[in-house]
């Protein structure tokens, strides 16, 4: 698995993780952190996992509204969790993090989502991304 790849999918988990705790991203990250310096067995947090949730925790309050804007018939916090979460660290990533095509950012929400998920997410989470990849010069701006 690639390096980028496993930094998502652990991005993903800390902010599933906080979600469910009702704690903030940052404090479960860094007790994923902490936890990983104590115990040999656990891996290091890399710093891309570290950029991309300390990134999203930025601009959360405007990735909520976003997500809760455009999922029509779902309320945000009526959503699946887990896809919540995708849409919360992909919607960061896509919009706000230069440097990963736009479809490779895409691609790896819809493939958390077949992996982690029901069903029909990987098409919501599909057509939500697609939505806010063609907002983003908007969303940049706004």
């Amino acid at each position: 698995m690639a390096a980028r790849n496993k930094a998502r999918k652990r991005a993903f988990q800390i902010l599933f993780e906080a979600d469910q705790r009702g704690a903030s991203a940052q404090e479960v990250l860094a007790d994923w952190v902490r936890h990983a310096r104590s115990d040999d067995r656990q891996p290091p947090v890399s710093e891309y996992t570290m950029e991309l949730v300390e990134g999203y925790t930025q601009y959360a309050g405007r990735i909520d509204e976003l997500i809760a804007t455009y999922a029509e018939g779902w309320a945000l916090d009526r959503m699946p969790v887990v896809d919540r979460n995708i849409l919360r660290l992909g919607a960061y990533e896509l919009v706000w993090v230069d440097g990963t095509p736009d479809a490779v950012v895409i691609d790896e929400a819809v493939q958390l989502a077949k992996e982690f998920s029901t069903d029909e997410s990987p098409s919501f989470v599909n057509g939500m991304m697609a939505r806010f990849k063609d907002l983003k010069p908007k969303l940049r701006r706004d």
